[in-house]
């Protein structure tokens, strides 16, 4: 009896305890955006209107490419699209940032912190490098359209100074 009582104070398991692990819970937002993510696939990159960034974190794996559609005439995002390889916290911050680049102008997205996809989803502390990707794939994809606008452009003028 006493090696009984001794074995449950010390937690080491006997034949007739099980040992339980407890699970690593996720905000529902989280869960929502993993099961059900929005915005999943790829525009073509070539097309002039999009912009893509392709970010990676080496620690932890994980591989964002999240790419934006802009209407020229406005300068206003029209459509976002991503692909993330990683875990469930990149795949949920990669589809709220499509969710929240919608849209909006280029300059109101390049406002878009980590923090503020990190507080929506309530990820955790070892999580936070996901909504950084994701912050870091908004800005990538902004430059990447501005550098084929500016690209663009050039070409344009040297063409129609020829």
């Amino acid at each position: 009896m006493l090696r009984l009582v001794a074995k449950k104070l010390l937690g080491t398991p006997t034949a007739s305890s099980t040992v339980r692990v407890l699970p690593r819970f996720y905000h529902e937002r989280v869960v929502d955006h993993y099961n059900n993510p929005r915005n999943v696939g790829s525009f073509d990159k070539k097309d002039p209107t999009v912009g893509t960034g392709l970010v990676g974190a080496p620690a932890c794996g994980d591989v964002m490419k999240l790419q934006i559609k802009v209407d020229d005439k406005t300068g206003k995002i029209v459509d976002a699209r991503f692909k993330t390889f990683g875990c469930g916290s990149a795949i949920a911050s990669s589809s709220v940032a499509t969710e929240w680049v919608k849209g909006k102008q280029m300059e109101e997205v390049l406002s878009i912190k980590n923090t503020e996809i990190a507080k929506h989803l309530s990820l955790p502390p070892v999580k936070l490098h996901c909504s950084m990707l994701a912050e870091d794939a908004i800005k990538a994809a902004v430059k990447d359209y501005e550098a084929k606008r500016a690209k663009a452009t050039t070409t344009a003028e040297n063409a129609a100074n020829a």
